[in-house]
């Protein structure tokens, strides 16, 4: 079983934190129509997990994602790590965006991402709450460390129950392989822009269950700019110094020429489902349960 998900929020994100410039709006439309027709081309289905705000500021992108049949999942409101909302501001983001995307798409939202994976053990009320607001399967769990997120404690990166209060949420956690020494997840993000190819393809083609995770601009062969301090600090919610903004930069570019054709080539490798159609196919009874 392989899930192929995208996480949609480079608009918004253009817009707030650069004000919107036509040109790099061009690049993800370019970068959206390619990825488009290479899916329908390869005849894989995918889940995009996208923020409220897209649905209520960019409408006409969520459109053009279910016209070609795809599963809208939620990615939050509008963006803020989950690490950073108490209960209640985490509920009303939830409802917000849940209701946003589905007054485009015209169908009940079932399915959830958190931002930067920013589900840890440190927040597992994240889980009674998302199951409060309607949310039925989750693919926020990044059973790793990794930045603003991370799980690594969580254990086995199979297909799960999670267990809250009186929530329980169907899981699929982020696959990770261990590589010099060190758990990673190599299946997309930057780790996916800097493996060779014919790594992934072997890891992959070892494992009943694969779960692929890309944003558009991982997929565009572009030099991101180096953040300002203020912007740095806005966003990230952490000191905008020279080391950390330099490391972000390294981390958002490393890979990023090529990294559309890797995934073309994926798709020409390995069949691919939506979270929506692995639902049906999983045993679900027969998965452990995970109580948090």
């Amino acid at each position: 079983m392989n899930i192929l998900t995208f996480d949609l929020e480079e608009w918004y994100l253009e817009k707030i934190l650069h004000g919107g410039r036509d040109e790099k709006y061009k690049l993800l439309e370019d970068s959206l129509d390619r990825l488009l027709v290479d899916l329908k081309k390869n005849d894989a289905h995918a889940t995009f997990f996208c923020l409220g705000k897209m649905a209520s500021e960019y409408p006409d992108v969520i459109r053009k994602i279910a016209d070609e049949g795809h599963d809208i999942g939620c990615h939050s409101n509008t963006h803020k790590w989950l690490t950073t909302l108490n209960e209640v501001d985490l509920k009303k983001d939830t409802h917000a965006a849940i209701t946003a995307l589905e007054m485009v798409w015209g169908k009940k939202v079932k399915s959830y991402r958190a931002p930067a994976f920013s589900i840890t053990p440190n927040n597992p009320h994240v889980i009674e709450t998302l199951g409060e607001c309607g949310i039925e399967l989750d693919s926020s769990i990044f059973p790793t460390t990794r930045d603003f997120g991370g799980y690594p404690s969580f254990g086995d990166d199979t297909p799960c129950r999670i267990v809250k209060g009186s929530s329980m949420l169907k899981e699929l956690p982020i696959t990770i392989m261990s590589f010099m020494g060190k758990k990673i997840a190599f299946s997309g993000g930057g780790y996916f822009r800097l493996l060779p190819y014919w790594l992934i393809k072997r890891e992959m083609k070892k494992r009943e269950y694969n779960i692929c995770y890309f944003h558009l601009s991982d997929l565009i062969p572009e030099q991101k700019r180096l953040m300002t301090k203020e912007q740095y600090e806005d966003y990230f919610k952490e000191p905008g110094t020279l080391k950390n903004r330099l490391t972000r930069y390294v981390k958002s570019n490393i890979g990023s020429g090529d990294s559309f054709v890797k995934l073309e080539r994926l798709m020409k490798d390995f069949k691919f489902m939506s979270v929506d159609e692995a639902e049906k196919v999983i045993d679900w009874d027969n998965t452990r349960i995970v109580k948090v």
